[in-house]
């Protein structure tokens, strides 16, 4: 059985923890900061976690992370 290609976009989007949780960085954090919120922006730096069903399909991405 051949080894599988890791996705490069998604490896260097998303982390998997050890409990198996898939993270990531958190989106409208780039650019056009100065309407949001400071509370608004103090939430965006927070890592993410994805929901099981995205993270199952995240996975078979990044198979060796």
């Amino acid at each position: 059985m051949p080894k599988q290609k890791t996705h490069k976009g998604a490896a260097k989007r998303f982390s998997v923890t050890k409990n198996g949780l898939v993270k990531h960085q958190k989106a409208f954090k780039g650019h056009i900061l100065t309407k949001k919120s400071t509370k608004r922006k103090r939430n965006l730096r927070q890592t993410g976690y994805t929901t099981t069903t995205e993270g199952a399909t995240i996975k078979k991405l990044i198979p060796y992370k």
